[in-house]
């Protein structure tokens, strides 16, 4: 069992050296750069879609009233 898991961590480390292929610290950033606009864009979507429906309810309930 031990000598499974010590092939297991050693081929693991070897992976993550010797294949694994990183990032640059420039594709790190731009990256970065287009997931932070992406949730931008997508919370003020979410905002205008909650308003809407915020102010279209207030309309509906005002009319019961």
């Amino acid at each position: 069992m031990f000598k499974n898991i010590s092939t297991y961590c050693k081929e693991s480390y070897d992976e993550l050296v010797h294949k694994t292929t990183w990032p640059t610290y420039k594709e790190l950033a731009n990256s970065a750069v287009i997931v932070l606009v992406a949730s931008v864009i997508i919370a003020l979507a979410v905002f205008a879609v909650d308003s809407l429906f915020e102010h279209l309810l207030k309309f509906v309930y005002s009319l019961f009233n």
